[in-house]
Protein backbone atom coordinates (compact mmCIF):
# COMPACT_ATOMS: atom_id res chain seq x y z
CA UNK A 1 0.00 0.00 0.00
CA UNK A 2 1.32 3.43 -0.91
CA UNK A 3 1.37 6.08 1.80
CA UNK A 4 0.36 9.69 1.61
CA UNK A 5 1.90 11.69 -1.23
CA UNK A 6 3.67 15.00 -0.66
CA UNK A 7 5.07 17.54 -3.11
CA UNK A 8 8.67 18.74 -2.95
CA UNK A 9 10.66 21.20 -5.04
CA UNK A 10 13.62 19.82 -7.00
CA UNK A 11 16.21 21.75 -8.97
CA UNK A 12 17.71 20.24 -12.12
CA UNK A 13 15.50 17.17 -11.60
CA UNK A 14 16.96 14.01 -13.10
CA UNK A 15 20.40 15.52 -13.73
CA UNK A 16 23.75 15.08 -12.01
CA UNK A 17 23.19 18.51 -10.43
CA UNK A 18 19.81 17.57 -8.90
CA UNK A 19 19.07 19.24 -5.59
CA UNK A 20 16.12 19.60 -3.28
CA UNK A 21 14.84 23.00 -2.12
CA UNK A 22 15.51 23.65 1.54
CA UNK A 23 15.47 26.50 4.02
CA UNK A 24 17.83 27.31 6.86
CA UNK A 25 15.64 27.87 9.92
CA UNK A 26 17.25 28.39 13.33
CA UNK A 27 20.33 26.43 12.31
CA UNK A 28 18.34 23.54 10.83
CA UNK A 29 18.06 22.59 7.16
CA UNK A 30 14.33 22.21 6.49
CA UNK A 31 12.79 20.51 3.44
CA UNK A 32 9.18 21.51 2.76
CA UNK A 33 6.73 18.65 2.20
CA UNK A 34 3.58 20.19 0.73
CA UNK A 35 0.27 18.35 1.07
CA UNK A 36 -1.17 20.12 -1.99
CA UNK A 37 0.43 20.42 -5.45
CA UNK A 38 -1.09 23.92 -5.82
CA UNK A 39 0.77 25.13 -2.72
CA UNK A 40 4.08 23.70 -3.99
CA UNK A 41 3.55 25.25 -7.43
CA UNK A 42 2.70 28.63 -5.86
CA UNK A 43 5.88 28.50 -3.77
CA UNK A 44 7.90 27.60 -6.90
CA UNK A 45 6.35 30.60 -8.67
CA UNK A 46 7.36 32.88 -5.80
CA UNK A 47 10.95 31.61 -6.08
CA UNK A 48 10.89 32.28 -9.82
CA UNK A 49 9.65 35.83 -9.18
CA UNK A 50 12.77 36.34 -7.06
CA UNK A 51 14.98 35.26 -9.99
CA UNK A 52 15.73 31.96 -8.29
CA UNK A 53 16.18 28.89 -10.51
CA UNK A 54 12.75 27.41 -11.26
CA UNK A 55 12.21 24.14 -9.39
CA UNK A 56 10.20 21.16 -10.57
CA UNK A 57 7.32 20.04 -8.36
CA UNK A 58 7.63 16.31 -7.70
CA UNK A 59 5.12 14.02 -5.98
CA UNK A 60 6.76 11.53 -3.62
CA UNK A 61 5.71 9.22 -0.80
CA UNK A 62 5.65 11.12 2.52
CA UNK A 63 7.15 8.28 4.57
CA UNK A 64 10.00 7.88 2.08
CA UNK A 65 10.68 11.62 2.09
CA UNK A 66 10.68 11.78 5.89
CA UNK A 67 13.14 8.86 5.98
CA UNK A 68 15.33 10.56 3.36
CA UNK A 69 15.34 13.79 5.40
CA UNK A 70 16.19 11.95 8.61
CA UNK A 71 19.03 10.01 6.96
CA UNK A 72 20.39 13.18 5.32
CA UNK A 73 20.30 15.30 8.48
CA UNK A 74 17.41 17.46 7.25
CA UNK A 75 14.13 18.25 8.94
CA UNK A 76 11.10 17.40 6.80
CA UNK A 77 8.40 20.00 7.55
CA UNK A 78 4.87 19.05 6.44
CA UNK A 79 2.86 21.99 5.06
CA UNK A 80 -0.83 21.01 5.24
CA UNK A 81 -3.56 22.29 2.95
CA UNK A 82 -4.84 25.65 4.19
CA UNK A 83 -1.82 26.21 6.45
CA UNK A 84 -1.91 29.61 8.18
CA UNK A 85 1.39 30.73 9.70
CA UNK A 86 1.42 31.97 13.29
CA UNK A 87 5.05 33.15 13.42
CA UNK A 88 7.61 34.77 11.12
CA UNK A 89 9.40 31.43 10.84
CA UNK A 90 6.19 29.63 9.87
CA UNK A 91 5.59 32.30 7.19
CA UNK A 92 8.66 30.89 5.38
CA UNK A 93 6.74 27.63 4.91
CA UNK A 94 4.34 29.36 2.51
CA UNK A 95 6.55 32.10 1.02
CA UNK A 96 10.32 32.14 0.48
CA UNK A 97 12.49 34.64 2.33
CA UNK A 98 13.16 38.00 0.70
CA UNK A 99 16.80 37.04 0.24
CA UNK A 100 17.82 33.64 -1.08
CA UNK A 101 21.18 31.96 -1.28
CA UNK A 102 23.28 33.14 -4.19
CA UNK A 103 22.68 30.55 -6.92
CA UNK A 104 26.36 30.49 -7.90
CA UNK A 105 27.14 29.57 -4.29
CA UNK A 106 24.44 26.88 -4.45
CA UNK A 107 26.04 25.39 -7.56
CA UNK A 108 29.46 25.32 -5.87
CA UNK A 109 27.94 23.69 -2.80
CA UNK A 110 26.28 21.10 -5.02
CA UNK A 111 29.74 20.04 -6.22
CA UNK A 112 31.06 19.97 -2.65
CA UNK A 113 27.99 18.05 -1.46
CA UNK A 114 28.42 15.26 -3.99
CA UNK A 115 27.56 12.73 -1.29
CA UNK A 116 24.14 14.35 -0.86
CA UNK A 117 23.46 14.08 -4.59
CA UNK A 118 24.37 10.41 -4.56
CA UNK A 119 22.04 9.85 -1.61
CA UNK A 120 19.23 11.68 -3.42
CA UNK A 121 19.85 9.63 -6.58
CA UNK A 122 19.86 6.38 -4.59
CA UNK A 123 16.62 7.52 -2.93
CA UNK A 124 15.13 8.31 -6.34
CA UNK A 125 16.06 4.85 -7.63
CA UNK A 126 14.43 3.26 -4.57
CA UNK A 127 11.28 5.31 -5.19
CA UNK A 128 11.23 4.37 -8.86
CA UNK A 129 11.52 0.74 -7.81
CA UNK A 130 8.35 1.15 -5.75
CA UNK A 131 6.38 2.44 -8.73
Amino acid sequence: MTGQRVYVLLFDAGSDQEGIHSLELSGRTVVLLFEQRDDAERYAGLLEAQDFPVPTVESLDRDDMELFCEQSGYEGRFVPKGFLPQTAEERLLIAPPERNMDTSQWREEEVVEERGNHELEAFRRRLEGLL
